[in-house]
């Protein structure tokens, strides 16, 4: 499988991986405030200026709540939950793949995928990495990210342009760059995830197309339900966070969308507009 994902969902995956069980009694989150652990410069998701539509999410739940909004601020790497969220430094992760390793998840409030991204001048939509139109192309990918073994299934992987996968965002912003890059012509595809794809094109004015890659058999999955974490002790504020999800879930998405965030519904549909369902 990859905020993440960065943050593409592999990278998430990879920080949290399957299931988790619980292993305590007792609820540990704050009563006097809402404690977020969030990454300080991982737009769009999150930043320590409040601009990703994480932080947006965050104020509205605190809000509902009526508690003061407060964060853990860690570069979304390796130790993250560690050194937040089991940490007792804070009690939800805004962002993780459904059924993430470390810790039990929400419902699931928005669902993505991994798109391929082309120069819109170029006249090419490819939805599948089987389609020949590759063939020779410089195809920019983050490396271990699901992308990357369909490279392989497809014998691309002699044209693949590897980027990092786990870094220090405070420092690099690798799916950026790969997007900027594919503007300026060091790349001819770009295979993205999602929420990263739609942004920067939008925020950015880039004249680039993005195309969801489209499920192979046999094949790694592309797309995933995103949901929030918190520690699997913590089953009543999971309960908590559900009815929040519920309640504001067209406000949500239509937060999603004005960030330029592509959604899929439970088919792997696009959605296009708040009332429309994104969960499965």
């Amino acid at each position: 499988m990859a905020r993440f994902l960065a943050g593409p969902v592999f990278a998430l995956l990879m920080l949290f991986g399957l299931p988790a069980r619980a292993e305590l009694d007792i609820e540990l989150v704050s009563p006097t405030a809402f404690r977020v652990c969030a990454d300080p410069a991982n737009l769009p998701f999150s930043n320590d200026k409040g601009e990703g539509f994480e932080n947006k999410i965050a104020e509205i739940f605190a809000q509902d709540l009526h508690r003061p909004l407060k964060y853990t601020w860690f570069p979304q790497t390796v130790g993250f939950v560690r050194n937040t969220l089991l940490a007792l430094k804070c009690d939800v992760i805004i962002g993780v793949p459904s059924g993430a390793e470390m810790m039990i998840s929400t419902t699931p409030y928005y669902r993505t995928g991994y798109m391929s991204v082309t120069r819109s001048a170029d006249h090419i939509a490819p939805g599948n990495l089987g389609d020949p139109i590759l063939r020779g192309k410089r195809i920019g990918v983050i490396a271990r990210s699901p992308p990357s073994d369909l490279l392989i299934r497809h014998g691309l992987m002699r044209e693949a342009v590897p980027y990092e996968l786990n870094v220090d965002t405070r420092l690099e912003d690798p799916a950026h760059q790969m997007l900027l890059d594919l503007v300026a012509g060091k790349i001819d595809v770009a295979l993205v995830w999602g929420p990263i794809a739609g942004y920067y094109i939008q925020h950015d004015h880039l004249p680039l197309t993005a195309t969801f890659l489209q499920q192979e058999p046999n094949g790694p999955p592309l797309a995933f339900n995103i949901a929030m974490g918190v520690r699997a002790s913590d089953i009543t504020w999971r309960r908590t966070l559900n009815r929040l999800i519920a309640r504001h879930q067209q406000e949500i998405t239509k937060l999603l969308l004005a960030y330029g965030v592509p959604l899929l519904d439970a088919d792997n549909k696009p959605i296009t507009h708040a009332g429309a369902a994104p969960r499965q």
